[in-house]
């Protein structure tokens, strides 16, 4: 039988983002069930999936995970971090893991630990495409076997079931692949028997940490206490506090409906939601319902590799080069195109801030008001090399262009750097995001370890 409250601390939006140690410890003392923690996203792109590399930083990450585990445990909760290392592919898993190890060592904590993978072989994603079981998202391309073939890692969202699983399995500490963000912290009130509907908006709003508070932070920790058939939220630093439209406001973060937000197996429904101010800048909320779909579904995130990218970052300060910046950087392109023959082996781009670096052609304001500008000159090619030449030859070309109106027969860009090039290495594409039908019987695989006193004893 359940308690009459299941409370939950999230330390950050992201893993590795930090958090005052005041607040987190704040959060202990209210004696936490669970302490979770969402530690990827797709946002910083599709180089870190497709890479196999952490866009977090190593030192930060083990920072927050040494007071999760450490206090966490101490005070009795379970510990849950999902999507390990930021895309929560293999490696990424790998590497998060390898830093849990590592604190228990020099902590001694023993503990059970349940690694989830969330890997999917390109051979099963090859038969449910064949089978007609993935559906391409919107403005996604169909997916083809060539997409797949391409890809360096494939990952599956997955939902609760397989942290459910793991917590079944009586891991307190619980470590998964890419994860729907609200599961880490809705799995184990709903294996309790807490209302689904609640759970999971629960865990959405808390796997941004204290964004959803005001002032909003992702660096920041939150607090929630999950009831019957509501559940109440509340921050621990006093210089912040939640409102009604601060936690309403949350809906549309990410959303192009506040009202229904889909995840692994079904979506939350919030028609019926309500918001309710409490004293001491606390907000309550009920109405949230689970809707189950059929058949049962999970977003595929997958990357595959382009070419590499090089960059030359300047600024502009000739008025008369900001009054016809489009033209030059558009004959410059051409003449660049002349030098190498017109065969240019990859593709050049130009971002201008002050003009329109961040909207491109979606930018409204037509007239550049600004007395100087930031150009971004970026080449990408299929070799680092190629990409390497098609820079130096672009960036000398627009230094020295002789533009109509020129004065000055100096440089036209001031380079804050030097080197001026930089090479970013390989670039990635996503290349699956598409959502796939999963069969009852398939299952993840979970490995169990257990730790004693930071030594791993089976």
């Amino acid at each position: 039988m359940k308690s009459t409250e299941f409370r939950v601390l999230s330390p950050s939006g992201i893993l590795g983002y930090g958090f005052p140690a005041a607040s987190f410890m704040n959060g202990i003392a209210r004696h936490p069930h669970l302490v979770a923690c969402d530690a990827g996203s797709t946002d910083p792109g599709p180089y870190y999936l497709g890479s196999g590399k952490s866009f977090t930083n190593r030192a930060m990450v083990k920072r927050d995970l040494r007071f999760m585990l450490v206090e966490g445990l101490r005070c009795g909760a379970t510990v849950v971090v999902g999507s390990a290392g930021g895309a929560g592919a293999r490696p990424h898993l790998a590497w998060c893991r390898e830093i849990v190890e590592e604190i228990a060592r020099e902590e001694q904590l023993s503990f059970r630990l349940g690694v989830i993978q969330s890997d999917v072989s390109k051979d099963k994603v090859k038969k449910a495409l064949r089978a007609g079981k993935i559906q391409s998202l919107p403005f996604v391309p169909e997916l083809t076997e060539e997409a797949i073939d391409g890809s360096t890692h494939i990952v599956a969202q997955i939902g609760n079931e397989p942290v459910i699983k793991a917590l079944k399995a009586d891991c307190n500490v619980v470590l998964a692949g890419r994860c729907y963000d609200p599961a880490n912290f809705a799995a184990l009130p709903i294996m309790l028997g807490y209302d689904p509907g609640l759970a999971l908006h629960m865990g959405k709003i808390l796997e941004c940490g204290a964004i959803a508070a005001t002032p909003g932070s992702g660096a920041d920790c939150a607090f929630a206490t999950l009831k019957q058939d509501s559940f109440i939220l509340e921050a621990l630093n006093p210089v912040r506090r939640f409102t009604r439209e601060s936690a309403a406001a949350h809906t549309l973060y990410e959303k192009s409906d506040p009202y229904h937000l889909p995840g692994p197996g079904g979506a939350i429904n919030l028609e019926k939601c309500q918001f309710t101010e409490l004293e001491n800048g606390r907000v309550e909320v009920r109405g949230s319902r689970f809707e189950a779909s059929s058949p049962y579904r999970v977003k595929l995130e997958g990357a595959r590799p382009t070419g590499y990218r090089a960059i030359s970052v300047a600024g502009i300060r000739d008025p008369i080069l900001i009054g016809c910046i489009e033209e030059v950087l558009n004959e410059a392109r051409q003449q660049v195109l002349g030098i190498v023959g017109g065969k240019a082996n990859g593709s050049i781009s130009f971002r201008v801030y002050g003009k329109n670096g961040v909207m491109g052609d979606f930018e409204p304001v037509q007239k550049t008001q600004s007395h100087e500008l930031g150009l971004v000159i970026e080449v990408n090619a299929p070799t680092r090399d190629e990409a390497d030449s098609l820079l130096s030859a672009t960036r000398s070309t627009i230094l020295h262009y002789g533009y109509a109106g020129r004065i000055s027969t100096a440089g036209n860009l001031a380079f804050p750097f030097s080197p001026s090039d930089v090479n970013l290495g390989e670039t990635f594409e996503f290349s699956l995001y598409h959502l796939m039908e999963l069969d009852a019987a398939d299952q993840f695989p979970l490995e169990i370890q257990t730790i004693e006193q930071g030594r791993t004893v089976s």
